[in-house]
């Protein structure tokens, strides 16, 4: 394991290094270092967090412009809640909330864009509209045509793991050993997807937080990220304000940012390679602190150290 420096507010903040490197499109990210920051951009009425708040175009490119601003690396942009219990939304209808708020992204933001869907169609017209990368919950598995779309377009692909749908899947979900389970969904969808011609660069994998999982296992897999990376391939991880926190902290939604921001540093400590979020300053800020602790104890050891 190396180690690699990085410039923050002028201070050197030192990282361990195990390099993964994730390539599409003109983006080549040496991953590995401090997290990205994903920034979560809800076009819908009825999302767990923010449902509605950001339905309107307008309203929905200012908030992205907002994580922008505030240090997101990556834009996801979603018009399907998928949610516990939510219903399926007409191709038609997502792409009337996707399409406006990724064409006028594509022309304010340097950063990659990604639609998150697992409808082919959808991903089609947004990967024209300017988009970069595909987030599917269904780790391309809901809609056979969703590999011939990411290999056409030779996108970013963020293969996530789901037990069921979202409309069922909360429903006593199951597992002899989580991790060990996904990771063998990993192992699968890396050798199909690369047999289909997608090149392994450019794929990621999302163990899926909350889809199909109940509290232990969200935290049984949330400690296990060294497991999860066990293929090469980077790992990101969307547990911003989701249900198993309130578990933890007894908080409801619009109250787990703090709660958000202990897992982000865990996730840090465990150099998990993307954090999906909606509170981009907050966790920037958290795990930025964390890596700067860390470099001035591994440069202040116990033995060199004074005695008070």
């Amino acid at each position: 394991m190396q180690s690699k420096s990085n410039q923050e507010e002028g201070l050197t903040v030192t990282m361990p290094v195990e390099s993964r490197r994730w390539s599409f499109d003109g983006f080549r990210g040496e991953l590995g270092r401090m997290p990205l920051m994903m920034g979560i951009v809800n076009v819908t009425p009825d999302s767990f967090s923010d449902g509605g708040q950001f339905f309107k175009t307008d309203t929905a490119v200012e908030h992205a412009l907002q994580l922008v601003a505030e240090g997101a690396d990556i834009l996801d942009v979603g018009g399907e809640s998928t949610r516990p219990g939510a219903q399926d939304v007409p191709v038609d209808e997502e792409l009337q909330r996707v399409l406006p708020v990724i064409k006028q992204l594509a022309k304010k933001v340097d950063i990659p864009i990604s639609v998150d869907t697992s409808k082919a169609e959808v991903a089609r017209q947004s990967l024209m509209a300017g988009a970069r990368i595909v987030n599917d919950i269904s780790g391309l598995t809901f809609d056979s045509r969703m590999i011939d779309v990411c290999r056409e377009f030779q996108c970013g692909v963020v293969a996530m793991h789901i037990q069921g749908v979202p409309r069922t899947m909360q429903n006593e979900p199951h597992y002899s050993d989580v991790v060990q389970e996904i990771c063998l969904f990993f192992r699968e969808r890396l050798q199909t997807l690369t047999a289909a011609g997608v090149d392994p660069e450019r794929i990621i994998f999302d163990p899926g937080i909350g889809f199909g999982k109940s509290a232990t296992h969200n935290l049984q897999i949330l400690s296990h990220i060294k497991q999860l990376r066990s293929l090469g391939r980077p790992v990101m991880i969307g547990h911003s304000r989701k249900r198993f926190l309130k578990n933890i902290s007894g908080r409801d939604v619009d109250q787990r940012l703090f709660g958000t921001l202990g897992v982000s540093i865990a996730l840090a400590n465990q150099h998990a390679d993307i954090l999906r979020v909606h509170d981009v300053a907050g966790n920037r800020d958290a795990v930025t602190a964390f890596f700067a602790i860390g470099h001035e104890s591994q440069t202040t050891g116990p033995e060199t150290q004074a005695m008070c």
